[in-house]
């Protein structure tokens, strides 16, 4: 698979991965491999980032379209999310709750679904 396939299922941000696994193809065997026993740079981009878009918004608890509202368009490090959690500033409360009534809504749905009623 291509490497920017590979760095999306494995959560990392494919332009901070070596040069040798941008330009490669990873096998499946080789994704599974590194999945199993990820090498240190793979552990020290899922500890410290930078991180791509799609984990920046599960850590801070916000949509990806949460995010490109609140002005975050690049990958954030560790840290950076971390320093935006301490802030709180205004955005990411306003879409940490936005986020929560959506979950509140899905779960909502799912339990009208689960008891049978599709009104």
């Amino acid at each position: 698979m291509k490497p920017a396939t590979a760095a999306k299922k494995l959560g990392v941000y494919l332009e901070a991965t070596p040069a040798e696994f941008r330009e490669g193809v990873v096998s499946r065997a080789e994704l599974n491999a590194l999945q199993a026993d990820p090498p240190q740079w793979l552990r020290d981009l899922r500890r410290d980032g930078p991180h791509p878009r799609p984990v920046v918004a599960a850590k801070l608890g916000v949509s990806i379209s949460g995010l490109a509202r609140g002005g975050i368009t690049e990958p954030l490090t560790t840290e950076q999310i971390e320093a935006l959690k301490q802030e709180r500033p205004e955005w990411l409360e306003r879409e940490r709750a936005t986020q929560a009534e959506v979950r509140r809504e899905a779960a909502r749905l799912k339990q009208r679904k689960a008891e049978g009623t599709d009104d």
